[in-house]
């Protein structure tokens, strides 16, 4: 049985200018132990499809369609009461920006061992030792666990962040951006974290990124996100190495390469597209140097490329001609 299932998930964002397509029809899954990367530009669903499997979207966010599966578990049909019992101890969430995601005015021990104490009907003092055991289990120092958000550095709030996110032992980890704002260095740490507690814990882990070259080392399988829809995935090296849609592409091009000439990479023309009004046909086409009439006028579906490797492009792999 997969960890989780993804079912041709629509959800939409009723605002005072329209409905904001933010997820239009997204599938994927993810076995246990394995790490799935969610890749793409700012704006591009990749939070609220988490936020989707948390069932933490804002009053104005609907489920408009489709199914969530955490094992047997259908997601999408829990009341607010029957969803709390689920969320943190089975699946839970490293939120982007750590600094934001905390409370200010409560040391990170309570803020650990909140979840403790609410899911496992333990003692204080025992979920309090709880949060000592993730502080070393992150590599943070346990005498530190009294502290405040503001006395430890962004290398050490996300660190706690992912404690917190491990309280529970749940069976599925979404790391948001979990390397936002942290210099190259801590970053490498951060990631080489998650990848060492998802292989020694078990757990299943959603990596979210805009920035596809950090994903390599980590990820198992990759989905790239595109304008609410995923455009293309894969196993890693499929993606990597033979990525078959023009905007994995372009993204792969966005950052240095040390076996390529030293240039400046260039950007993706444009923006991201309007989601309230989104293109016709295939939603990257204003923005793709091959696009062609079909390409306005009808949207690819998914074509299997072997392996489970897919993309959504009506002249995959266009640009190695």
């Amino acid at each position: 049985m997969k960890l989780l299932r993804v079912e041709n998930l629509k959800t939409y964002f009723h605002i005072s200018e329209g409905i904001v397509k933010a997820v239009d029809d997204v599938s994927f899954s993810l076995d246990d132990g394995q790490c799935l990367g969610l890749v793409g530009e700012s704006g591009c669903g990749k939070t609220t499809t988490a936020l989707s499997i948390n069932r933490l979207l804002p009053p104005e966010g609907i489920i408009e369609g489709g199914e969530i599966y955490l094992e047997s578990v259908k997601l999408t049909v829990l009341s607010d009461v029957e969803i709390r019992k689920h969320r943190w101890k089975d699946v839970s969430m490293v939120f982007q920006g750590a600094m934001n995601a905390m409370n200010p005015v409560m040391k990170i021990g309570e803020q650990i061992a909140e979840a403790v104490v609410w899911h496992q009907q333990v003692t204080h003092q025992q979920a309090w030792n709880r949060a000592k055991e993730l502080f070393e289990l992150v590599e943070l120092e346990p005498g530190r666990i009294g502290g405040y958000p503001h006395e430890f550095s962004g290398g050490m709030k996300q660190r706690a962040m992912i404690a917190m996110a491990l309280a529970c032992d749940p069976k599925l980890v979404i790391g948001d951006e979990p390397t936002t704002a942290l210099d190259v260095m801590v970053q490498a740490q951060i990631l080489n974290l998650l990848d060492r507690l998802r292989k020694t814990l078990k757990m299943g882990l959603i990596i979210i990124t805009h920035d596809l070259s950090i994903l390599g080392e980590t990820c198992d399988r990759i989905a790239v996100m595109y304008a609410g829809k995923i455009v293309e995935i894969g196993s890693t090296e499929d993606v990597y190495d033979r990525h078959m849609h023009p905007y994995t592409h372009r993204l792969l091009m966005g950052f240095p390469n040390i076996h390529r000439p030293k240039l400046m990479p260039e950007p993706i023309p444009g923006s991201p597209p309007d989601l309230i009004r989104p293109p016709s046909g295939c939603r990257f086409h204003p923005r793709c140097d091959y696009a062609q009439e079909i390409c306005q006028e009808q949207e690819p579906g998914m074509t299997t490329a072997g392996n489970g490797h897919s993309y959504a492009c009506h002249f995959g792999g266009a640009f190695n001609g």
